[in-house]
């Protein structure tokens, strides 16, 4: 297991972990120029010891989110896949890639410091089938952007569904919970879900609900309405459809800001859809550098993904990749700081179409 560490001139920092190729600590700076990290991880966090089953930073798949009953049926055969989440497949089952020791490969471009990562999963794990390629590449460049960019290529049919699973708390503080930050999610609809959170198929329109994030709403403001699917998710851990013109085009998909540090996350992605966790399971047991936990709600995850589910779920976008093809997707986390007196970012008053 190795560190390797991105920097850019402005002296934002990613440390990334060949392990899971997760990313496990992100420093950037506040308005008054501090520099803080603002994910949830520790470079002591052992293989197979505390902070694996929360997913801390990870690269998860090979299927990100839920499988129904852990089981999919691609041409004319059923698969059983590890289950590890009650009855259902969760980021890939237990064995997933946050699991899995990556190779990794640095470089310099044009652009900015690049790591790239590769792991080859071998055809059954996990249940899978086929051998699965796959890259993870981290850019930091002096724009200020971690650019991540998914690659994949397999020698037999199969579901791929890669995401980051990076805890955000822009505070910097892991002591203190994500609730007072603004969130804003481009979105018109979400995938409400049923009793062991796997989509009923539905897309539902967030108007009206506390699912609407379109324009910037403070995280604990309506967290705990009395809803059948913050109760479901215990919280919100719900796929939001984000509103793109065609698929795969990149699009703005979240906004994010932490109005006391005035640190700001913007989000653009190629994925059709959207993850918001709001750490509804965090209960301070994984150790954190200088002996700090993660609490409840002390991190937030934003996951740029495929649907949950699509491989049983025949409208949603498709998941499925098969020899010859290229499984390709880009995600950028942009990192801003807002001026005195502002509380979300320029341009965010609204994102409603």
């Amino acid at each position: 297991m190795k560190i390797h560490t991105l920097t850019n001139v402005h002296g934002i920092e990613a440390r990334i972990m060949t392990y899971g190729a997760a990313i496990v600590s992100l420093r950037t700076p506040d308005r008054a120029g501090n520099f803080a990290n603002i994910v949830l991880g520790s470079d002591t966090l052992a293989p197979g010891l505390a902070g694996v089953s929360y997913f801390f930073g990870a690269t998860v798949g090979r299927f990100a989110n839920r499988i129904a009953n852990g089981r999919f049926t691609l041409d004319a055969r059923t698969y059983q896949l590890s289950q590890n989440d009650g009855v259902n497949s969760l980021h890939g089952g237990p064995q997933g890639f946050h699991q899995c020791v990556w190779s990794a490969e640095g470089s310099e471009t044009s652009h900015g410091t690049a790591l790239r990562l590769t792991y080859v999963s071998a055809a059954g794990e996990e249940g899978y089938p086929g051998e699965l390629s796959a890259h993870v590449t981290y850019r930091l460049g002096d724009d200020d952007a971690l650019t991540i960019d998914y690659e994949a290529t397999t020698t037999a049919p199969t579901a791929v569904n890669l995401a980051n699973h990076a805890y955000f708390n822009l505070t910097g503080d892991p002591s203190r919970t994500i609730l007072a930050h603004l969130l804003t999610i481009n979105a018109e609809r979400y995938t409400p879900v049923d009793a062991t959170q796997i989509p009923t198929g539905e897309l539902r329109a967030v108007a009206g609900t506390a699912f609407d994030f379109r324009t910037p709403q403070a995280i604990g403001s309506r967290i705990n309405d009395a809803d059948e699917q913050l109760s479901r998710g215990h919280g919100y851990d719900h796929n939001w459809v984000l509103n793109q013109s065609q698929p795969g085009m990149m699009t703005l998909a979240a906004l994010l800001s932490d109005p006391d540090s005035g640190r700001s996350l913007e989000i653009r992605t190629t994925q059709p859809g959207l993850q918001f966790y709001s750490g509804n399971f965090l209960n301070g047991k994984p150790a954190a550098d200088g002996g700090s936990v993660f609490g409840y709600r002390t991190g937030l995850c934003l996951e740029t993904q495929h649907f949950p589910d699509s491989p049983n779920q025949p409208a949603f976008p498709p998941t499925i990749l098969r020899p010859g093809q290229t499984y390709a997707e880009k995600t950028v986390l942009i990192f801003r700081t807002l001026p005195d007196g502002s509380a979300a970012p320029s341009g965010s008053t609204s994102i409603v179409a």
